[in-house]
């Protein structure tokens, strides 16, 4: 069993920075490829990012390649997203994921709101 647990959502203004984390319990967060979904109100669930389990291999939405990077440190247990020129259109819950691949997803986290002014 693994938990995760996202800290890091908040209030920000149009153009500013936030980073989420995501730290995992248990000692086989290496095996499993990591992803930062997200779901804004009236919208289906979608994937921001993920990043494989060496961290040598990531991918982006379209929506947000060149702003969003995500990063992980499997002796940390914790799985980061930084967020930088963010736009009112990224205003969502974020939610962490590990899973088989970004499709077989076994853990998710609780989420945490994101929400950017315009």
């Amino acid at each position: 069993q693994v938990q995760l647990v996202e800290s890091g959502g908040g209030l920000v203004q149009a153009g500013g920075s936030l980073r989420l984390s995501c730290a995992a319990s248990g000692r086989t967060f290496s095996s499993y490829v990591m992803g930062w979904f997200r779901q804004a109100p009236g919208k289906e669930r979608e994937l921001v990012a993920a990043i494989n389990r060496s961290s040598g291999s990531t991918g982006y939405a379209d929506s947000v390649k060149g702003r969003f990077t995500i990063s992980r440190d499997n002796a940390k247990n914790t799985v980061y997203l930084q967020m930088n020129s963010l736009k009112p259109e990224d205003t969502a819950v974020y939610y962490c994921a590990a899973g088989a691949s970004t499709t077989l997803i076994h853990y998710w986290g609780q989420g945490t709101q994101v929400t950017v002014s315009s």
